[in-house]
């Protein structure tokens, strides 16, 4: 049984880790205002410029003479797979929630004769991967130096990820994040990158374009563009996720350090009635023995 002293050490040292996680839970909630509104902002665009790329394509009069990024190698043999995740940890099952969904998605292309090579973005998943796929593991961008996520960063992740192309070391890349929901649902999600081949959906309907340079030219230089879009934005849902899972998981651990504290109060607490009442009885018996 532990003495007093040793309780009142573990009750001071709860308190102190209870104060902790409920300072870095008011830090992710004044983060998260910002990474949210930054993430929402950017939906309309991402959508946007997908709709104009499903434009440009339905208009297309001959496919194969689109751009490579539109219409791939025609093989889909190599695949890499680009895991965002966060550089820091403390937020809950973001970041594992995350690397499951790449390890699912790179046992079946493994399992049906695939190629697979991994990119990472961000520290967090790279350390988890290195466990299972080091071999696949082909390069990694630090984004620990970037305190907001702007739009350079997106660039140098899609500048990293064409000439990875254009050298022919894959034939399909899909990038793999999570989605902002709210700050207690963050959901996992994989995202073809290229080819960008779009949906009929995403075309508009019953609109006729005359377009002046054409569609390949169009498409030759938007699609870049696009595709730093589709990183961007991407980045940023990850970092508003990251920023409500760690707000949520901060907000458990400082709740299950109060609970704690209140059991280990009401232990000290017995321990030290059973003391005095130990040092009662012994009293009495003394003077009884006189």
């Amino acid at each position: 049984m532990p003495s007093l002293k040793d309780l009142r050490l573990r009750i001071e040292s709860v308190k102190n880790t209870r104060k902790i996680t409920k300072a870095m839970q008011m830090v992710a909630a004044a983060k998260l205002r910002k990474a949210q509104e930054a993430a929402v902002n950017a939906r309309p665009y991402a959508e946007g410029i997908k709709r104009i790329i499903g434009t440009v394509t339905s208009s297309l009069k001959d496919a194969e003479n689109a751009p490579p990024l539109l219409r791939g190698t025609g093989s889909d043999q190599k695949q890499l797979l680009v895991v965002m995740t966060a550089e820091r940890g403390l937020c809950g099952n973001f970041n594992s929630a995350i690397v499951r969904l790449v390890r699912i998605h790179a046992r079946e292309l493994m399992d049906d004769g695939k190629s697979v090579k991994i990119l990472t973005v961000g520290k967090k998943g790279r350390e988890q991967l290195r466990r299972e796929y080091e071999e696949q593991l082909v390069g990694h961008i630090d984004l620990s130096h970037a305190k907001t996520i702007s739009y350079g960063e997106a660039t140098s992740v899609a500048d990293d990820i064409v000439t990875r192309f254009e050298n022919g070391e894959f034939d399909v890349a899909k990038i793999f994040f999570s989605e902002f929901r709210s700050v207690i649902a963050q959901e996992p999600t994989a995202l073809q990158l290229i080819p960008a081949l779009p949906k009929p959906e995403d075309a508009e309907a019953s609109t006729f374009y005359e377009f002046e340079p054409g569609e390949e030219e169009i498409l030759a230089s938007l699609l870049p563009r696009a595709l730093t879009a589709r990183i961007f934005a991407a980045l940023l849902e990850n970092a508003a996720s990251e920023q409500g899972s760690r707000m949520t998981a901060m907000d458990n651990a400082t709740r299950n350090a109060g609970d704690m504290i209140d059991k280990l109060t009401i232990e000290f607490n017995r321990s030290r009635q059973a003391a005095i009442t130990k040092e009662l009885i012994e009293i009495i018996s003394g003077a009884e023995a006189l």
